[in-house]
């Protein structure tokens, strides 16, 4: 009897991205990273073969290249990015069906990393019709917001996920944990300044890293109508632990079903 595989063989690997482009992003095993992270995308919310993907600070396309061969031919991506030259590198090199895996660039200034944008985060309407994905991915994104455009950002995550829709996202969240270890100077990056509703790492590039009270956190999400389904540490705060999922803290979520208006 034929029997038929349900993954997808893996498309040809991508080049790596010119060093000029991958010095904002970190250190590591660029592509080996965001197949990792899919792989804790999968375990922790699912990613199904028909999901409409958005994926929030895009960057290169690290997750966009795994996910092209757990997509089937109704899933789709969609990538945003605030550095055009990203977007400019993720459609030309690639080489993943542009009508099913789109980038976009959005022009917003940011400290540390469009410090020239032209529009302020938390003015930013996401540029998609309500109810638009099943999955949303931020990673490394609400840790470089500040506190308006965290609660803008959550507002329109909510907006243009389906009722039932997942939220993967990271912080840096201040549990006692976390302030102990900045009270000792133990946390990358170190956290120095307090603000409303957090403390940042540098108070003139307040955008290159934030930590937000969590309590804090949790509300915005369930007035944005996200149920917080899952918080996982991340081994920012305790490196001995190493074995945590990731370096920042994971908060998952799920939109919640539109409460159904009875009429008598």
């Amino acid at each position: 009897m034929r029997s038929f595989s349900t993954t997808r063989p893996a498309p040809p690997r991508p080049p790596l991205p010119p060093d000029i482009l991958l010095s904002g992003l970190g250190p590591g095993d660029y592509w080996g990273i965001g197949t990792e992270l899919v792989s804790l995308i999968e375990s922790l919310v699912e990613v199904r073969r028909s999901d409409r993907i958005l994926d929030i600070g895009c960057g290169l396309g690290r997750i966009a290249w795994p996910l092209a061969r757990r997509l089937g031919r109704r899933g789709t991506y969609t990538g945003l990015d605030v550095v055009g030259m990203y977007i400019d590198w993720c459609r030309s090199s690639l080489a993943l069906d542009p009508q099913r895996f789109t980038f976009h660039h959005a022009d917003l200034c940011s400290t540390t990393y469009n410090a020239q944008g032209t529009i302020r985060p938390e003015e930013f309407p996401f540029p998609w019709t309500d109810g638009s994905f099943d999955l949303t991915v931020a990673t490394s994104i609400f840790t470089h917001l500040l506190p308006a455009a965290v609660e803008h950002y959550l507002r329109e995550v909510a907006r243009t996920l389906k009722p039932g829709g997942r939220l993967f996202s990271s912080f840096f969240l201040l549990d006692g944990e976390a302030r102990a270890a900045i009270a000792v100077g133990r946390t990358y990056p170190i956290f120095t300044t307090p603000i409303e509703h957090g403390i940042v790492h540098d108070p003139a590039r307040p955008e290159d890293g934030v930590a937000y009270e969590p309590d804090w956190i949790f509300s915005l999400f369930k007035e944005a109508g996200l149920e917080v389904t899952g918080v996982h540490s991340g081994h920012w705060k305790k490196w001995e632990e190493p074995e945590r999922p990731t370096y920042q803290d994971l908060v998952l979520a799920v939109r919640r079903p539109q409460k159904r208006r009875w009429w008598g």
